[in-house]
């Protein structure tokens, strides 16, 4: 109740934008009851980075912010999210190519570049890409 959550979606409207980009409650009921039900993801997400849990909370409190972001986020198109995969991995390569070898800072932009386009937002892209087409289905 503090957070006010509920007004804050109602506000940002993200149920109505959410229902006509063809997401709707009962879509979503599956995924929030797998949540729920597997206490299994807590346990992995805790192997996996057990230095994340300590930001679970601060994730929750900035949840109510993110929401309008979140409403405009569901607009996109799937197919849309799969070529900005496909684009970033180009980026990518283009940037491995054309960033010259000569310096420490060149090879070190190059790793930055080549990690962060080409494995980052591609995997970022393709599992958004897949969570909309399942929740749009």
């Amino acid at each position: 109740e503090s957070t006010r959550l509920l007004s804050k979606v109602a506000e940002a409207g993200l149920l109505s934008k959410a229902q006509e980009s063809g997401i709707s409650l009962t879509k979503l009921e599956p995924l929030l009851k797998l949540a729920a039900e597997n206490k299994d993801v807590m346990i992995l997400l805790e192997a996996a980075a057990p230095e994340a849990l300590p930001i679970l909370p601060k994730v929750v409190d900035l949840a109510p912010a993110a929401l309008p972001l979140l409403a405009q986020a569901i607009k996109i198109s799937p197919g849309t999210l799969q070529g900005a995969a496909a684009a970033s991995i180009a980026a990518a390569g283009a940037a491995v190519y054309l960033i010259p070898d000569d310096s420490v800072l060149q090879v070190a932009g190059q790793t930055v570049l080549g990690a962060t386009l080409g494995l980052v937002v591609p995997a970022a892209s393709l599992v958004g890409s897949t969570v909309l087409s399942k929740i749009k289905a």
